[in-house]
């Protein structure tokens, strides 16, 4: 059986700025039960630089370092988890892409999520405007 520290493995990624996501991650998966790891006394420190607002300079954050058996299960969910970082927005750049029609047409945004979302939006702008309306209609009624 072969095994490997979480360590290594978030200094293989390809963004450091993401270590704290794919940490966070990686810890669930284990909760859940997706991968057999154990958690060490060691720490380290993750690659990412964090600013303070207002202040000059950054830092650093330490994490508990685990060890992860490595399988084929493990193998795949850590190749998913960095593609999926790896799609994941981050600030700076002009990266996202701005709605409109060309970029529909041209198929820069997943036309069909954004109907879904834009749907879940109106019903629930519509929810809270029913609720509140008779939220009201309730105080006018015990008022008189």
């Amino acid at each position: 059986m072969e095994f490997r520290k979480l360590s290594e493995v978030v200094m293989e990624l390809e963004n450091p700025q993401q270590s704290d996501r794919f940490v966070k991650m990686f810890r669930n998966a284990v909760r859940e039960g997706d991968i057999d790891a154990i958690e060490l006394k060691e720490r380290f420190t993750l690659p990412k630089q964090y600013h303070r607002r207002g202040a000059e300079g950054s830092y650093e954050r330490d994490t508990r370092d685990m060890v992860f058996q490595v399988t084929p299960k493990s193998d795949k969910w850590i190749k998913q988890a960095s593609e999926d970082l790896g799609k994941i927005n981050t600030r700076g750049g002009n990266s996202k892409v701005v709605l409109s029609l060309e970029a529909v047409e041209a198929g820069e945004v997943d036309f069909k999520a954004l109907v879904e979302e834009t749907r879940r939006s109106m019903e629930s702008k519509y929810n809270r405007g029913q609720q509140l309306g008779n939220s009201r209609k309730q105080k006018s009624l015990k008022k008189k």
